[in-house]
């Protein structure tokens, strides 16, 4: 994704230091030629004319001597090197634009070679859709450069020199034998600006040229950022597979994270009890004869410990996926969950239709576990569980007024939850101050069944 440094600084929360931002007194209009961003902007258009001949000169020769030699086997390799010389100028103009423009654009994917050798690069630098698309900016870079560098020079010198023609009026005021700078001229006419009137006109006009400059090469940029961004970063199709490949792997770790917590909650609780159970019963039955009353006494104590392993179960299973959410859906389900939270809970489902299963359940277990963390830490008195649905997004929304300070960084259960929301395509968005209240919030998103 392509940002720019130096603006949206935030909070851990994501929210704006307005606090931190620097005032000017100033407007933004009037502040433009002279500040830093300005004069990169600049820069970066005067250098992107040289740059851009010395890319097309290198692209063309390289495409049409490529071309030109496919007949012959040396057209390959010719055409590979100048692809992969292509790719390593894109990695130059990302860092140009990077410290001239602010944009941070990220390496696009690598070349994938199923086994070493020369052979084997040509064939993916010559498959690879970085290698064209930089190909591509080679091609498109250099008229629009030219284009670029005509306007923002002329622009740029013609206003400063409109400007300071009062003071160029005062060191020579007399050029070549005549007073005052020439307009228009032929062999019978010629006007000049040669009186105060003129000369103040003149002045702000060149203000305005130079108030507007800026503004101009910053709207010539914007191309070059899209340019840049869409042809020399990384593919929309590759970004999500990578997006897609740290999902599989969240999810992957999830699912054995879960497996490890079944295991060792059936080892830990109602597998132990139900062994101590089967050693008690086995007493019991060889004291049945000899003292019936002990082994009645044992008996006894064994019904108890099967409620209580019955018990262990239903919450096991109530863990990995609830009865009543398959039978009676979020409404039923996370009113129960509220049920056993230890502040008061208001529950508001607005569901027309329900969700396919798996998107249900991982909103279901959002609020379950959004409910757990209120009851340990938010030190909260009440707290309101909504959903709704907004277009194909499911809105799950949790809120207490608690002491807040809830992170979702620093690999809290907070962080957790939000890998997994967005293993599903599914954002988590914690609004938390200091004091309170607490506002969790988790878009899923709406697959009907």
């Amino acid at each position: 994704m392509a940002t720019e440094y130096g603006e949206g600084y935030g909070t851990g929360f994501g929210y704006p230091e307005f606090g931190g931002e620097r005032r000017h007194r100033l407007p933004a209009g009037l502040r433009a030629p002279f500040e830093a961003r300005s004069w990169r902007e600049f820069a970066y258009v005067v250098l992107s004319l040289p740059v851009g001949i010395t890319l097309f000169v290198y692209s063309v020769t390289m495409l049409a001597l490529g071309a030109g030699l496919l007949v012959t086997f040396l057209g390959i390799p010719v055409l590979a090197l100048g692809l992969a010389g292509c790719r390593g100028v894109g990695a130059l103009e990302r860092a140009r634009a990077r410290g001239l423009l602010g944009l941070e654009v990220a390496d696009p994917e690598p070349l994938r070679m199923r086994k070493p050798g020369v052979m084997a690069w040509m064939g993916a630098v010559l498959k690879s859709g970085t290698s064209w698309r930089a190909l591509l900016y080679a091609l498109l870079q250099f008229p629009w450069s030219v284009f670029s560098f005509v306007v923002a020079v002329n622009f740029w010198a013609y206003g400063w020199a409109l400007l300071t023609y009062p003071l160029w009026f005062w060191l020579f005021p007399m050029y070549g034998g005549q007073g005052g700078l020439q307009l228009y001229g032929d062999a019978q006419h010629r006007i000049y600006l040669d009186n105060p009137f003129e000369i103040t006109v003149t002045a702000l006009v060149g203000l305005l040229f130079t108030l507007a400059t800026p503004w101009i090469v910053r709207a010539l940029t914007m191309v070059d950022r899209v340019m840049v961004h869409g042809l020399l970063g990384p593919s929309r199709l590759s970004a999500r597979v990578v997006e897609l490949e740290s999902d599989r792997g969240v999810v992957v770790d999830t699912a054995a994270a879960d497996l490890r917590r079944i295991e060792r909650d059936l080892h830990d609780g109602a597998q132990a009890r139900l062994v101590a159970l089967a050693m008690d019963l086995g007493l019991a039955k060889e004291k049945l004869a000899e003292d019936p009353q002990a082994a009645a006494r044992m008996v006894d104590e064994a019904h108890g410990e099967v409620k209580t392993a019955l018990q262990e179960l239903r919450d096991l299973a109530r863990g990995i996926h609830p009865a009543v959410l398959t039978d009676r859906g979020l409404d039923a389900a996370l009113s129960a969950v509220a049920s056993r939270c230890t502040v008061p809970v208001q529950v508001e489902v607005d569901l027309v239709e329900r969700p396919v299963p798996a998107i249900e359940g991982i909103a279901y277990f959002t609020v379950s576990e959004l409910l757990q963390n209120i009851s340990k830490h938010a030190r909260a008195t009440g707290a309101a569980v909504d959903v709704w649905r907004v277009d194909d997004r499911l809105m799950v929304q949790v809120v207490d007024n608690g002491v807040g300070g809830a992170d979702a960084t620093g690999g809290s259960g907070l962080g957790g939850l939000a890998e997994r929301l967005d293993a599903v395509d599914g954002i988590l968005v914690v609004d938390s101050p200091v004091g309170g209240p607490t506002r969790v919030t988790a878009e899923l998103p709406w697959r009907t069944v």
